[in-house]
């Protein structure tokens, strides 16, 4: 074999300071965490919000985000901690199940938005194009965690996983996709897209997180199609791959739906009703009937049919 340029394996998973071990898993995901707010907070501040304000909503939806994220996993994954439910706790080991994460995560923030007074479907659009920067971030851990790499390929950017890390069936192929990357790269171009429709502000206060979700459902899907971790398959898709097609249709309809009833620039915005579907996680799940429309920033101005920040 005589490789281009493969993807060397992590040299490795954490480092030392003293007596402590830093695990590098941690390390990538705090460090989405922290970009995730400084645009949450940049986008809100833009929008006439004063700084700081989002900060207490998005620190419950993180807690929210990581913990539906572990018992997502958990609930799929009850044969690997059979015996020794300790390993429930080492988050630190991989497995967090993103839509899992995303369901609690983001109607936990719409619950805490509402609780600490603040225009629900504003704050939203400020802050979902933070969540696929947080995952552009995170996927790195997978990395140097060496897991939820693709099938066996030769391509010049393959990535060398050491032996003990790959799936039995492919204990004899020494390169596969880098399917972390390819997710880390794709979340990019997520953020990308919904920071330039926010700019236009041509959807409704709310829609930009249904485009978010259909955005990373398509994109989530085609990877799944790659992945090697999921052991349980139907007709050949995953179970994430059946629920990213449940959430690019149901989070498509939504969306067509939301827009077509969009009213004129001179009319009012109404209340959306109440959400059903928890995977879609709609902010106007949070929005109490007959509102008129949804009020400016705290300390901001009435910006009327706008659609948040840039």
């Amino acid at each position: 074999m005589t490789p281009l340029a493969f993807i060397p394996p992590p040299p490795t998973d954490g480092f030392h300071i003293g007596p402590l071990f830093l695990h590098l898993y941690g390390l990538c995901i705090a460090i989405g965490v922290l970009a995730a707010f400084w645009l949450a907070n940049r986008r809100w501040v833009a929008a006439g919000g004063k700084p700081g304000e989002l900060e207490r909503p998005a620190i419950w939806a993180v807690a929210a985000g990581f913990l539906g994220g572990r018992l997502g996993y958990v609930a799929t994954h009850t044969g690997d901690f059979r015996g020794n439910w300790l390993e429930v706790l080492y988050i630190w080991k991989g497995g967090l199940a993103l839509y899992g994460g995303l369901t609690l995560g983001i109607l936990t923030g719409i619950w805490a938005a509402r609780r600490y007074r603040l225009p629900v479907l504003r704050a939203l659009d400020a802050a979902i194009p933070a969540i696929p920067l947080a995952q552009a971030f995170g996927r790195w851990g997978n990395y140097f965690n060496q897991e939820l790499f693709g099938t066996p390929t030769t391509l010049p950017w393959a990535l060398e996983v050491e032996r003990d890390f790959r799936p039995q069936q492919y204990r004899e192929f020494e390169t596969f996709h880098p399917t972390f990357l390819y997710e880390s790269l794709y979340n990019l171009v997520v953020v990308a897209i919904l920071l330039r429709v926010g700019a236009t502000r041509r959807l409704r206060p709310g829609s930009l997180a249904l485009l978010y979700l259909v955005l990373y459902g398509a994109g989530r899907f085609l990877l799944e199609l790659l992945r090697t971790d999921t052991t349980y398959r139907l007709f050949g898709l995953s179970r994430n791959a059946y629920v990213s097609l449940a959430v690019v249709v149901g989070g498509s309809v939504w969306l067509a739906l939301r827009e077509r009833r969009r009213p004129s620039a001179a009319e009012p915005e109404p209340a959306a009703p109440a959400a059903a579907a928890p995977a879609a996680a709609d902010a106007d799940a949070a929005e109490p009937e007959g509102d008129a429309r949804e009020d400016a920033p705290a300390g901001g101005r009435d910006e009327g049919g706008g659609r948040g920040g840039p």
